[in-house]
């Protein structure tokens, strides 16, 4: 049955079969919002339809035919309790200010006032609300309103953390999976009308990302930019983290052929990885590159004078002219892509324990790292 529907759909969706799975889950979500309402139901439920099928939808209506769209709009609107036409404007305007910055127009035209398509759509919301308020008024207050603003604080937390820093993206598979690609989110802002099921197909190699879904992107304050200032303060905890990295990389590096340069990736702040590699390969050229000055104004005060300190972005797609290029845990980029396509001969990963690579030593179980050699 299901092959079945998704093989005609071709007839009655615009843009691919694949949009069978949202308009499915959305209706899923009505009936089990109509069976077993709760308050977590109702805010993960807004935050994930206003997130997936809602926001695509914005951008690559489902169907071809313009009143079928006009119905679902409808759907959505007393599904979500936002009127969708609305939301659509607002969402546009946001790309619209991207645009006016730099970036791509974006997919689809803005209104501006009030046309027929939003009163009905607002007149939907409200008779929604008034039916549950008249049938139980202390769901209405007690369930329904705070579940409803629980939703779009997530919302708000989810918009607000993909931009905080600059448009960013999430490589996650199970967020990707579970959010159908929202987490390519640079991708998205580059190609507003490109299907969700295409943007993997267009990785930006220099895009902004984070290890966090958007929702959970908060928990960078407390990440490895926080506990290497932390190390910066206390010289006993300096030379605990060269000890343990040193065992790791003269593990590795013995066996290799002579290195001359190096280029280490982000080795501000505390510059453990070229002190290390200063003492292990004295004739080698050691270039620190990093995208934040004050982070190589720090690094300088450790350093001798013959490293050289580069302030520039590292794009991983770029061939590096070096023998040898370290990437620390706080990467920020496409790990995978270095892993498949070393920018030099060698490359040194920094990674979480449990993701080997290649070849590969433990650092420390203490701090949950591991170094994995890869070779072009």
């Amino acid at each position: 049955m299901a092959a079945t529907l998704i093989a005609g759909s071709h007839r009655v969706l615009r843009h691919s079969p694949s949009d069978v799975l949202l308009i499915g889950l959305s209706f899923a979500y009505a009936a089990w919002l109509l069976s077993a309402p709760s308050l977590p139901l109702i805010a993960i439920g807004l935050w994930w339809t206003a997130n997936t099928v809602a926001h695509n939808f914005i951008h690559t209506p489902f169907f071809r035919s313009g009143t079928v769209n006009h119905v679902y709009s409808l759907f959505l609107s007393a599904l979500m309790g936002i009127p969708q036409s609305l939301w659509r404007d607002r969402h546009l305007r946001h790309h619209r200010e991207e645009r006016d910055a730099g970036r791509p127009v974006p997919s689809g035209p803005s209104r501006t006032g009030w046309d027929r398509q939003i009163v009905v759509e607002t007149g939907v919301v409200l008779t929604s609300w008034a039916a549950m308020f008249a049938g139980d008024p202390a769901f209405f207050v007690g369930v329904y309103v705070p579940g409803y603003a629980a939703g779009l604080g997530l919302c708000f937390v989810q918009g607000h953390f993909e931009h905080a820093r600059g448009t960013t993206s999430h490589y996650g598979w199970l967020y990707n999976r579970c959010f159908f690609n929202d987490g390519y989110h640079a991708e998205h802002h580059l190609r507003p009308g490109e299907h969700w099921t295409r943007l993997p197909s267009h990785p930006l190699a220099a895009a902004r990302s984070s290890r966090w879904p958007p929702v959970l992107r908060w928990l960078d304050a407390f990440g490895l930019e926080s506990l290497e200032r932390r190390v910066l303060r206390s010289s006993r905890l300096q030379r605990l983290v060269l000890c343990v990295h040193e065992r790791a990389f003269k593990a590795l590096l013995s066996p290799l052929p002579p290195i001359q340069r190096v280029t280490i990736v982000g080795g501000g702040l505390y510059p453990r990885s070229t002190l290390i590699l200063r003492r292990l390969l004295p004739a080698a050229v050691l270039t620190i590159v990093d995208a934040k000055p004050e982070h190589l104004e720090i690094a300088s005060t450790f350093l001798p004078a013959d490293v050289k300190l580069e302030h520039r972005v590292f794009d991983a797609a770029v061939p590096e002219p070096a023998d040898l290029v370290v990437i620390p845990l706080a990467f920020i980029g496409d790990r995978d892509r270095i892993y498949r396509d070393p920018p030099a001969g060698l490359a040194l990963v920094h990674d979480w324990m449990w993701k080997p690579r290649g070849e590969g030593a433990r650092i420390s179980w203490l701090l949950l790292k591991r170094l994995n050699l890869v070779k072009r």
